[in-house]
């Protein structure tokens, strides 16, 4: 049974939500790691430099390619971060 829209009831709720600013600094988040950004760049570092090293001790052809492909996506990582 197919009723006309002017027959179905509407429910409406008028819904207030009010914000409360903190007094002060936002609590600090103990999950949220800060000022650990540089430890993370050289710990990414030496990932990379190890894996590399591996590489470069199996095949030296592959290792150029590495290096090859990991130096264009930074480039491109690079280029598109600041388009």
């Amino acid at each position: 049974m197919n009723l006309p829209p002017k027959y179905l009831p509407i429910k409406t709720k008028n819904i207030q939500v009010q914000e409360t600013p903190t007094e002060g600094s936002p609590p600090q988040d103990s999950l949220i790691a800060r000022g650990l950004q540089r430890e993370q760049y050289v710990g990414i570092s030496i990932l990379l430099l190890g894996l590399i090293a591996v590489v470069g001790f199996l095949n030296r052809r592959f290792e150029y390619a590495l290096i090859f492909a990991l130096t264009l996506s930074v480039i491109l990582i690079v280029f598109f971060l600041n388009v």
